[in-house]
């Protein structure tokens, strides 16, 4: 008898996973359900369009520092299918990568579409049945006492908003993404499965009515970003929007501060070091150095190389300092301000905007549900979790696409090691 397995959801790990699979199990019949008019739609959009689909991880400290949710989980899995794996794939099945000096990869075309083309192409190869418009109302694992009723199958499978009958499958793969409300996932109410509440956690920050965001555009290459009264801190580039602040740091704090910043609101003050790691003291001498070798120039024409002209002014405003001023009257306690300042800038954040047409959330499907080896659910045989509908998120910088990479291919392993000889 033919095994049916069902992936709910057409992405990047879903997608992954059915090619996975058929490579492992030809003779099985996997079906990919996608809600939408079409697969991977969020892949074709990431990166700006130039799909970033994995990380060099050179820069990485820890896997803490790249995925807040889930670390655990995904420094197990990686051993399995790591980034030099994904890189290996995706140039073994002819797209040329490229890695930024950023630790970026990119497709050397700088196209998602290719990426997208490559992915559909060998599902399509590898007779992967795609069902698009079929968006799942419920899954219901089947008791043994009518599974001869069903086909042999161990769970049916129920659409909303279309004809489609209900479908039956050996096996059921979820991997619909990330949910921005919990009612997202209330196709997996009759499952009894523990759920964190899903919060968005890939965003820049909005500033209203501060002065900063006149100097929109402005982009500085390395700030540390925090939230006051916390631990939290970020470091990167910073754009700042006519809205606020955005960038690797800001994203990346956001990231870290998705659930505190939740629970407040998006109402908090959010601190900035212009200078990146360089502390007060460092700041302060090189403030100091800047002072004795400019005494009669005025305090706006002379700044640090990695500032413009603008920020600058702004960030003098900000010190209580007038630009008219020369660098021989700043005196002691103008410097001490001014270096405050520089190293611990304060803005009041009040809302958040979503980071372009991407879409991250922590939350889903608790951890605890699955076994870490295998990614299957402890309570339902046969159930099988992969990608951002579980509680696993990560930074920006590819890491996200990395984890759907190595979810689908672990769990296209899992089901084939356990039911490939069906």
């Amino acid at each position: 008898m033919t095994t049916r397995i069902a992936i709910i959801g057409g992405g990047a790990a879903g997608c992954f996973a059915a090619i996975c699979l058929k490579e492992r199990m030809p003779e099985a019949c996997v079906t990919v359900y996608e809600s939408g008019n079409k697969l991977l739609a969020k892949v074709a959009v990431t990166g700006g369009g130039r799909c970033n689909l994995t990380n060099s991880f050179r820069d990485v400290r820890s896997i803490e520092a790249v995925y807040p949710r889930g670390s655990r989980l995904m420094k197990r899995l990686l051993r399995e299918f790591s980034n030099v794996d994904a890189f290996k794939w995706f140039e073994s099945n002819g797209v040329r990568l490229v890695t930024q000096d950023d630790q970026c990869v990119f497709p050397v075309s700088q196209d998602a579409m290719e990426i997208v083309g490559t992915l559909t192409r060998l599902m399509h190869h590898r007779g992967v049945k795609i069902k698009t418009r079929h968006r799942v109302s419920k899954i219901e694992h089947i008791s043994e006492n009518e599974i001869n009723n069903n086909d042999g199958c161990h769970f049916s499978i129920s659409f909303s908003g279309s004809d489609a009958p209900e479908e039956h499958a050996d096996i059921v793969l979820v991997t619909t993404g990330g949910s921005p409300k919990t009612s997202g996932l209330d196709f997996l109410r009759g499952l009894n499965l523990d759920i964190v509440q899903p919060v968005p956690s890939l965003f820049s920050v909005c500033l209203p009515k501060n002065n900063v965001t006149k100097l929109m555009g402005t982009v500085v290459n390395d700030v540390t970003a925090g939230l006051t009264g916390t631990k939290l801190r970020a470091t990167g580039p910073l754009l700042i929007t006519h809205w606020g602040m955005s960038g690797p740091a800001i994203l990346r704090l956001s990231s870290y501060a998705a659930r505190i910043l939740h629970d407040a609101e998006y109402k908090a003050e959010l601190w900035i070091n212009w200078f990146g790691d360089m502390n007060e003291p460092e700041v302060a001498d090189m403030i100091s150095e800047m002072a004795a070798e400019n005494k009669q120039k005025q305090i706006s024409n002379i700044y640090p190389a990695h500032l413009n002209s603008r920020l600058w002014e702004h960030l003098l405003t900000q010190s209580g300092l007038k630009p008219e001023m020369r660098w021989a009257e700043l005196g002691s306690k103008g410097r001490n301000r001014l270096v405050a300042t520089l190293t611990n800038d304060r803005y009041r954040i009040d809302g958040k905007n979503k980071f372009k047409e991407e879409f991250v959330t922590c939350g889903g499907v608790a951890l605890g549900n699955i076994s870490a080896k295998t990614l299957e659910c402890k309570s339902h045989e046969g159930l099988y979790f992969a990608g951002e509908v579980l509680d696993v998120d990560a930074v920006t910088g590819g890491f996200n696409l990395q984890a759907a990479w190595t979810m689908g291919y672990v769990a296209a392993k899992s089901v084939a090691e356990k039911y490939g000889t069906l």
